[in-house]
């Protein structure tokens, strides 16, 4: 992946000569550290992690949590703000989106999200991120604060797909560069399961492969010899006295092979998603699905294996034709019932844009089943959980990450605004656009 590089110059002389509107230069910059301590006070706090309190304070220093409770003393020199008859909660968390790596979809300049062979463990998103995206204030207006940016299973219309896409990076949504961006630099090694059969839409989107069949059976075996090739690379480098060339390929593998990075495997489909738990099996590997609109068929298996799922998106048409309607919908609270391990994220590739409805998706979960409180927790600590920084993220509590939202309601409910927002205690501008257009 190559960060793509387009001038705001181009950009503007293309877009004038096509006689468009064209919008002034952004406004938004990334925000400064207060060097005061915070304390929000007199509103409703939502902690996540336990009993919400109705009126409630939150103390935050230093880009972390300090205190939060009842009724908390403002230090020396700490600046108070009142947030009563407003709610405070833990900032979204998307587990699964494109940000930073597209911003046109059809200008091909701006969008490097995969690469165009199957094996490409080597891949970092993390070093195409674009901090200036557009995408970012737009998706952050909406109380999401945290993201996973997450390499694409094709490059293009005719690409080949990816098998092994690369690692992902976790970011925050404000700074200027994109090392600023980071939190999690290769936060987990994506694989994308080939189509096994004609499943309908969510088949097609879940999978690299596109006819099924004997080239679904050469793509897992490619795979398979893959994490052969990586093992073996692994064995010859632990060999004493025997040098080896570095191959960055297997070389980025071998943090999956210690079990130091986690597996996301993309599936929707039935036969995809228990093809990839057989995978997991045959490779002694600790994977977690991403997509997932059937894995309420399969709950049974994920909860016996203890995989997770990261469900993409809830507002989703059935796969089949005779699936009942409701199928995406109730997908999370089906999960729930059977005790698997769930969030609720963008609706992935192909979707990148709507990463700002990620609260809209849980609240459609929330209308067909999920219990409210765990709508919520779907899109803040199970994500953070799942993610693997639910130390720092995903809750209001002493010890983690000031990055907090301040709401006049519901953040899942449409009519909502984010009043106030903070990343890591540092305050962030709410508006989304430019002030000025042409």
């Amino acid at each position: 992946m190559k960060t793509p590089v387009l001038s705001f110059s181009f950009l503007l002389g293309a877009l004038v000569a096509a006689g468009l509107p064209v919008a002034a230069a952004p406004t938004i910059l990334p925000a400064s550290q207060n060097a005061k301590p915070i304390l929000l006070t007199g509103g409703r706090v939502v902690p996540v992690s336990g009993p919400a309190l109705d009126r409630g304070d939150v103390l935050f220093r230093d880009g972390r949590i300090v205190a939060v409770g009842a009724k908390i003393a403002a230090p020396a020199g700490a600046e108070v703000i009142d947030v009563q008859g407003r709610r405070v909660y833990p900032g979204l968390i998307a587990a699964h989106s494109q940000l930073g790596l597209i911003e046109v979809s059809g200008l091909r300049q701006t969008v490097d999200i995969a690469e165009n062979s199957a094996i490409n463990p080597n891949v970092r998103a993390q070093l195409a991120l674009n901090p200036d995206s557009d995408h970012l204030p737009v998706t952050r207006a909406n109380g999401i604060l945290t993201a996973l940016s997450v390499p694409a299973s094709r490059a293009g219309t005719g690409a080949r797909a990816n098998l092994i896409a690369g690692s992902s990076v976790l970011i925050r949504l404000d700074g200027w560069t994109w090392e600023d961006l980071t939190l999690r630099p290769a936060l987990a090694m994506h694989v994308y399961w080939p189509t096994l059969a004609s499943s309908g839409e969510g088949g097609r989107r879940g999978g690299a492969g596109g006819g099924g069949g004997q080239g679904a059976a050469a793509e897992v075996r490619l795979l398979d010899e893959a994490f052969a090739q990586a093992r073996a690379y692994a064995k010859a480098k632990a060999a004493a006295g025997r040098p080896v060339d570095t191959d960055l390929r297997w070389e980025a593998m071998l943090p999956v092979l210690r079990g130091e990075q986690p597996l996301f495997v993309h599936a929707d489909e039935v036969k995809q998603i228990r093809a990839a738990l057989a995978f997991a099996r045959r490779q002694a590997l600790k994977i977690t699905i991403v997509g997932g609109i059937d894995a309420w068929r399969l709950a049974e298996e994920l909860k016996a294996a203890e995989v997770a799922v990261v469900i993409t998106g809830t507002d989703r048409l059935p796969l089949r034709r005779d699936d009942d309607f409701e199928s995406a919908y109730a997908n999370p609270a089906r999960l729930h019932a059977a005790g698997v391990r769930f969030c609720i994220a963008g609706e992935g590739t192909g979707d990148f844009g709507k990463d700002r409805n990620l609260g809209l998706y849980a609240a459609r979960a929330a209308a067909h089943g999920l219990p409210p409180e765990q709508a919520l927790r779907a899109v803040t600590l199970s994500a953070a959980e799942i993610l693997g920084v639910a130390g720092e993220l995903g809750s209001l509590e002493p010890g983690k990450r000031a990055t907090l939202i301040v709401t006049d309601g519901d953040p899942l409910e449409v009519a909502t605004r984010v009043t106030m927002a903070w990343i890591d205690g540092a305050r962030i501008q709410s508006k989304s656009t430019c002030t000025a257009a042409m």
